[in-house]
């Protein structure tokens, strides 16, 4: 899955919510109000970075531990939601 190219899926758009003080995921019925950490990945995943791609970088705005064990988690739920979908292997920025 690290190589993997994460992209949200077209149903649903990320956007900045100034009511909500967060990001949210909408779609044609209703929203999905994120967690701050789940919106600082989920902007990333645009469809050229990979798995690793995004986890470093992460790891570089947010210093400290390791935290690719918890990307990957997060990654694997929101396939699960529908929210994301993976394309094989890629161009990593």
């Amino acid at each position: 899955m690290m190589n993997a190219v994460p992209e949200i899926t077209p149903t649903f758009r990320l956007q900045w919510e100034e009511a909500q003080d967060c990001y949210v995921l909408l779609y044609p019925e209703g929203m999905v109000k994120l967690s701050a950490s789940a919106g600082e990945i989920l902007k990333r995943c645009d469809g050229k970075r990979d798995t690793q791609a995004i986890i470093a970088d992460l790891e570089v705005v947010f210093a400290g531990d390791s935290l690719a064990e918890d990307v990957q988690g997060f990654l694997a739920q929101a396939r699960e939601h529908g929210w994301l979908k993976l394309k094989p292997g890629g161009e990593t920025t």
